[in-house]
């Protein structure tokens, strides 16, 4: 609570990759000085940073693996020649992973407690509530694994090692990204157009959707909207564009085998996730819990939702008591998960069927954001 308060009081607190003088005379060598001013003054007039990449950082806290820092170096143990399955489980309640072990690739092969096709990448994103199996094949007496912050100011490290007090190289932590105009607008900024372009109509799934924002979306609770919103789901997101490196993105991650409930849902359901930096508020369509009123599902009802996502901030949207069948901005399955990250100005779909009775909790999986209020209630009877 004593961070959550700092957080009310400034929502930039912890966040020491602010942009530095330093960073602007290097802009302006690369593309000039008015396009420099420009870059900055676009940020200045919206409020916002493009180094808002997470709300807590390591300055605050220590990141652990297994309990351990990483100057302890919590260690697993293997064989020479034997395959090792890992199981990622996040439980850093404020922080996304970028997992890999130099070195040595890895197979996915389990997401969310559900069985995947295989997909072998150097690296992986792990957010609040997600697990990810992989499967390794050492050959060297020791690796190092390293699951560096989103926000690239700190990182947990374990070792891989054929015997206890072995340990490898520890990689550097990745230079911090400005976000682009794309996390910020979406597809009108990704593809280049500011203009001449029909902002009311995309596709998601099989259907044509209108992208409306809800009344509740215009008020002090909401800072930012996104009218033209990105469907891509083979971006690994900010941080792990282009870096060399086989990144595992949502479009890899397939559930074997058809869609588990093939009927077509009866309605959609569309939730905005919203907030406002500068007053630290996060919510559901510009709405606080508490101040909102819960989902209903019928009972053994087949739906889709559709999580649009209007701030600059990637949200792990987590609906306790029943599964989130992803799909593709085409309407095909893709995997059947318990909680779905969605990426800044990003608009994501998943069908649900309404199996599990009862009052169940709906939420973002960042423990402040959950706790300033994005968070919804759902019932199903």
């Amino acid at each position: 609570m004593t961070v959550f308060k700092k957080l009310k009081k400034q929502s930039d607190y912890f966040n020491f990759n602010a942009p530095t003088a330093v960073e602007f005379f290097r802009d302006a060598a690369d593309i000039g000085v008015a396009a420099a001013f420009g870059k900055r003054r676009m940020w200045n007039q919206m409020r916002m940073s493009p180094a808002d990449l997470a709300d807590v950082s390591a300055y605050t806290y220590t990141y652990l693996m297994n309990g351990s820092t990483p100057a302890a170096n919590w260690t697993g143990l293997f064989n020479p020649g034997e395959r090792v399955r890992l199981r990622f489980l996040s439980s850093g309640t404020q922080t996304f992973f970028d997992v890999r072990i130099p070195g040595l690739e890895m197979t996915v092969v389990h997401v969310d407690g559900q069985d995947i096709e295989p997909v072998t990448v150097d690296e992986f994103r792990c957010g609040p509530g997600e697990t990810y199996d992989v499967i390794v094949s050492p050959k060297d007496e020791t690796y190092t694994i390293f699951a560096q912050s989103l926000g690239r100011t700190g990182y947990a490290r374990g070792t891989l090692a054929t015997r206890r007090g072995l340990s490898a190289p520890v990689p550097a932590v990745d230079e911090p990204e400005w976000l682009t105009m794309a996390d910020m607008m979406g597809s009108m900024a990704a593809g280049g157009a500011m203009a001449g372009m029909d902002h009311s109509k995309m596709n998601m799934g099989a259907n044509k959707v209108h992208v409306r924002h809800a009344s509740t979306e215009y008020g002090p609770s909401v800072d930012m909207r996104v009218d033209t919103p990105r469907t891509n789901l083979d971006d690994p997101g900010i941080g792990l564009r282009n870096n060399g490196r086989r990144v595992l993105t949502y479009a890899d991650i397939h559930t074997p085998g058809q869609n588990p409930d093939p009927r077509e849902p009866a309605r959609d359901i569309e939730l905005h996730l919203t907030g406002n930096m500068e007053r630290y508020t996060w919510s559901l369509d510009g709405l606080e819990f508490g101040k909102s009123t819960p989902v209903h599902f019928p009972y053994g009802e087949r739906l889709r939702v559709i999580l649009h996502n209007d701030t600059m901030m990637t949200h792990p949207m987590h609906l306790h008591g029943m599964w989130s069948d992803v799909e593709s901005a085409d309407g095909e399955f893709l995997a059947r998960r318990h909680t779905v990250s969605v990426q800044p100005a990003q608009r994501v779909s998943f069908l649900v069927t309404a199996d599990a009775l009862g009052r169940w909790a709906w939420h973002c999986h960042l423990l402040y954001h959950m706790d300033a209020g994005m968070f919804r209630e759902v019932v199903v009877a």
